[in-house]
Order: C-alpha cells, then sequence, then structure tokens
C-alpha cells in the first residue's frame, strides 16, 4: 500500500474542521484523489488519534467529534506566498502550488473566527476569477514550475528560447512572472538588459547551478506598466480613420479594446444613417488591414490611403475568391 502524505492528511483534518459534515466523494474532489484513497487517509487520521466519525445513509459522511478542533493552523513559507495566488487557482496550479495553496487556504480558514470563516467561504462560492481569454487554448508551458522555482529561488538558468527572428540560446537571471490574458511571461536580466519572455516559446531550460542578486530597486509591477506603455506605444505607429455604420460603432470596443473605446468617445456627430467618422490607432498597415476587415461591411476605411487601398485590394482578392465556381 502506498504511503499516506502527511500534508493530504492535514489537508483532510483541515476540511472536516472548518466545513462539518462531507461525503467520502465531496472529499475525494477537494483533495483531487480518488474516494478509495480518502476511505484509507479516514482510518490513519483514526490510528493517529484523531476523533473521526462515519454516519451511515443517505445524509450521511464524515464529520469530527463535537467540540475538537486541531491547533495545527500555522502556515510554512511556501503556503504564506502561495496566498497571494488565492484569486487564480488556474495559474497556482500551472506554477506548481496548487496543492499548496489548498492547504494553506484551508489553515486561513481553520484559524479565522466562525463568523469571519463563514463570510470567507461565502466569498469564495460566490466569485471566482478565471484569467484565460474566450475561444483561445492556453498556452503550452512545460517550462514554468522550473521557471517559477527559479525566480523565487534565484537561480541562473540556461535557456533555448525561440524567437519570431530565430532561436537563442541565453543565460537568464529570472526576475519575475506576469500573467497577461491567460498568457505567462518570464521577466529575466540577460546580458545586463531587462528582457520579456513569453513561456511557451522556451525550447529548454536547465539550472546553472549558480545564484544572482536581484538588481536593487527592481520592482516587477512598474516594470510590466513602462513595457506594456512602450510596446503599445511602438506598435500603434499610425491612425485609420473610419466610417462607422451603427452596428460598427458596438463592434469596435469588442474588436480594439481601449483604444476602440476612445475612438468611440472622440467620434464626431452622427450623419442621417447614424453613421460616425473616428480615427483609431492601428498598427502596421498589413496587420491593420487584417484587423479592420474583421468589422465587414460595417465599417469604410477612409485613410490614410495607402491603408483604404490595402484593405480595398484584400476586399477584392476575397472577392474574386468566393466569385470563382468550385
Amino acid at each position: 500500500m502506498p504511503p499516506v502524505r502527511a500534508d493530504r492528511l492535514l489537508s483532510l483534518l483541515l476540511l472536516l474542521q472548518n466545513r462539518g459534515l462531507m461525503t467520502a466523494p465531496e472529499l475525494a474532489a477537494e483533495l483531487e484523489v480518488s474516494v478509495r484513497t480518502v476511505y484509507r487517509d479516514i482510518e490513519a487520521l483514526g490510528a493517529s488519534g484523531v476523533p473521526v466519525r462515519g454516519e451511515r445513509g443517505p445524509e450521511g459522511g464524515y464529520r469530527l467529534v463535537e467540540g475538537y478542533r486541531t491547533r495545527l493552523t500555522g502556515l510554512t513559507d511556501a503556503e504564506a506566498g502561495s496566498l497571494f495566488l488565492a484569486g487564480l487557482p488556474g495559474p497556482a496550479g500551472d506554477l506548481g502550488l496548487g496543492a499548496v495553496l489548498t492547504s494553506a487556504q484551508l489553515k486561513v480558514e481553520a484559524a479565522l473566527p466562525g463568523a469571519l470563516a463563514d463570510q470567507a467561504r461565502r466569498v469564495r462560492e460566490r466569485f471566482h476569477l478565471d484569467a484565460p481569454a474566450w475561444f483561445r487554448d492556453a498556452d503550452p508551458v512545460p517550462h514554468l514550475e522550473r521557471i517559477a522555482g527559479a525566480v523565487w529561488e534565484r537561480r541562473v538558468l540556461r535557456t533555448h528560447y525561440r524567437r519570431w527572428r530565430g532561436e537563442v540560446h541565453r543565460e537568464v537571471r529570472p526576475l519575475g512572472l506576469v500573467l497577461k490574458g491567460g498568457i505567462w511571461y518570464l521577466v529575466a536580466l540577460s546580458e545586463d538588459v531587462v528582457r520579456t519572455y513569453r513561456v511557451s516559446r522556451f525550447r529548454a531550460v536547465e539550472e546553472t547551478g549558480d545564484l544572482f542578486t536581484r538588481p536593487a530597486g527592481f520592482a516587477l509591477a512598474a516594470y510590466w506598466a513602462e513595457s506594456s506603455r512602450r510596446m503599445e506605444a511602438a506598435l500603434r505607429q499610425d491612425t485609420a480613420r473610419l466610417r462607422l455604420s451603427p452596428r460598427g460603432q458596438k463592434l469596435l470596443p469588442m474588436q480594439f479594446g481601449a483604444a476602440g473605446a476612445r475612438a468611440l468617445r472622440e467620434a464626431g456627430p452622427p450623419d442621417g444613417e447614424g453613421w460616425v467618422e473616428v480615427e483609431l490607432p492601428v498598427e502596421s498597415e498589413a496587420v491593420a488591414t487584417g484587423d479592420l476587415l474583421r468589422l465587414g461591411t460595417e465599417a469604410e476605411v477612409l485613410g490614410p490611403p495607402g491603408l483604404r487601398q490595402a484593405v480595398a485590394g484584400a476586399v477584392k482578392v476575397l472577392a474574386e475568391r468566393y466569385a470563382a465556381e468550385r
């Protein structure tokens, strides 16, 4: 028989203390184990002196004897750190902290007075944050857990990374991880420059065995905010003038986010048919052409002339393609 894990037994004990009566299937779902494993763990708890009582019947289950409470609620370092991911169970799992986070939450809940513990449970039951965007599979991130460990322990990594312009091999000093729109990014120091890497593009990651010292004064949130601002400014180098139908006005913020919403707030007055003119920051002509085509017949590109011609050319190709018989 495989050994019973001490941390799982503690989680089981805290679940029974915090929730009261729970069935074996409910405990199995919380602990992410089989029902058979729950039965074995219940026996182990009883053998260790914890007064667990089983109740038969359709409304039965397991509970602790009335009045019993454990004092084992101190957080380990890993559990304390994982609490900052309490609203992100999926990302916590990606980082290899799923079980640690569950244990930490149970310990905190066990330490709270009754009224606050009830309130914490109600919040968890009523609010949930799902970070990834709709209609897009999450990036495969097989090296994320190792990278996260290196961030935490300040370990130098030797990496093989795939860029748009080819592949590179670099030693990096990982400073932090950022989850943006369901995509993980690593912020790391390489060749004395702080760079941003998309975690899914790492082909291989291994520790060198060396430790590093974090740059004095480096703040991950401040770096990310400034980096995002620079990237957006670099990408949106042109401005498109558009006519939008009433439906196009609804589509614009859906397709272009905050930039689309700002453009609508500054739109000119509607004409007799409800169409308005807006100015929208866009990326390069090739990228903007594809983006604006998503608005379909609900938009007309007025300028710049090169962008209007590019969209017209793409529409012509599409018209000829769909006019051909198959």
